[in-house]
């Protein structure tokens, strides 16, 4: 499947040091680890797809160090950066970033074993066909009683709930008709449709929402 181009109001990296740098990244990284912390399991595997430019896999690495923290990404020039922040850092519990595309069919089997699956703002920039290969997939990687966290901005039972989410989604669809924000209950359906079990949702900064769920263990 080829990727699916990123529109330019959606992507914000820009090279820094010799890594990519995302503000974005730094606005909301403590917020997730604060969540991450509160549901991840002490300790086991961790896979954060689509892991951009990296800084949010040093954050996650460093504020739950019995988790060994696998990032991927499909974006060759974004992995060198998630390397570099790596590097930088010297996190023992940060695996050298993989090629993965979740959109496509079939990588929850290469990954099996996930006790945490992080999600952080991608749901949006894909169609939904996508998001439910990606979910489906997801649901097959985890680990009997592991988690998967989805964050970032939804639709809320339909509505758009702010201005600026009402610009962005508009932004997105011009852009691919196919992506913009996706319902806070359509993917809780898509999620249970796994075999999943929502947890909890989780009102988060910047009208953002976390969707925490579980694989049950039988």
């Amino acid at each position: 499947m080829p990727v699916r181009p990123v529109p330019g109001v959606a992507s914000v990296a820009q090279p820094q040091d010799g890594k990519l740098f995302a503000p974005s990244a730094v606005r909301n990284s403590e917020a997730i680890c604060d969540l991450l912390a509160r549901f991840a399991p002490p300790q086991g595997r961790a896979l954060e797809i689509a892991s951009g430019t990296g800084q949010h896999a040093v954050a996650y690495a460093s504020r739950l160090p019995g988790l060994m923290w696998q990032p991927s990404e499909v974006d060759a020039i974004r992995r060198a950066s998630i390397q570099a922040y790596a590097d930088e850092t010297g996190l023992p519990n940060i695996a050298a970033p993989v090629m993965l595309d979740a959109t496509a069919p079939g990588w929850g089997a290469d990954h099996a074993g996930q006790d945490l699956i992080v999600l952080v703002n991608l749901l949006h920039l894909i169609s939904t066909d996508e998001a439910r290969t990606l979910i489906r997939e997801a649901a097959a990687a985890l680990a009997p009683d592991g988690l998967f966290v989805i964050y970032g901005p939804f639709l809320r039972s339909g509505e758009l709930i702010s201005d600026g989410d009402r610009a962005f989604h508009a932004a997105l669809t011009t852009h691919d008709p196919e992506t913009g924000y996706k319902d806070d209950t359509a993917v809780t359906t898509w999620l249970q449709s796994e075999g999943l079990k929502l947890v909890q949702t989780v009102e988060m900064p910047a009208n953002n929402l976390a969707l925490v769920a579980a694989k049950p263990a039988n």
